[in-house]
């Protein structure tokens, strides 16, 4: 069983107009909102074996927010700009590389590919994942590259304003 969590970066900043898109900071409501995330994700009791991030600052920040929350350590977190510039199909690619020995992944990224990824995998399609939205989905395969065909469940979506 394999299982991943997609997680779209926090609330970000639009304060310096001049501030190129991928060095934009989070807002201190983007962090608020992500502690309400994380204390569900402490209430269920999620693990993770590898974090995945866009290079992007709000995404790496966000990362490097549930990391710390997840007692996973900052340096390990892989970073990787293809999540930035990629689409739904992209975000597959992600799972290729991945050591077998891991059984959960997060990937902290950027819409629309996000959403387009995880509405592959949901009965009913969502129109955005909202920042700080997450998704956890279980794959039943051991195999990282197989989760493209692999039979899945779709374990919870979890929403900021929903909590």
């Amino acid at each position: 069983m394999k299982t991943i969590y997609i997680v779209r970066h926090a609330k970000s900043s639009w304060n310096q107009a001049d501030l190129p898109d991928e060095r934009r900071p989070l807002m201190e409501k983007g962090k608020k909102r992500t502690k309400k995330i994380i204390d569900k994700l402490h209430e269920m009791n999620i693990h993770v074996d590898y974090i995945i991030s866009s290079h992007a600052v709000r995404a790496l920040e966000t990362a490097k927010l549930l990391a710390h929350a997840l007692n996973y350590p900052n340096e390990n977190i892989k970073i990787d700009p293809h999540i930035y510039f990629t689409d739904g199909d992209g975000i597959i690619n992600q799972f290729f590389d991945i050591p077998e020995r891991f059984r959960s992944v997060m990937i902290v990224g950027h819409n629309p590919a996000l959403t387009d990824f995880i509405n592959q995998y949901l009965k009913e399609p969502i129109e955005n994942l909202p920042t700080s939205g997450i998704v956890g989905i279980s794959f039943e395969t051991d195999k990282w590259e197989e989760i493209p065909l692999a039979k899945h469940h779709v374990d919870f979506l979890l929403f900021p304003k929903e909590i």
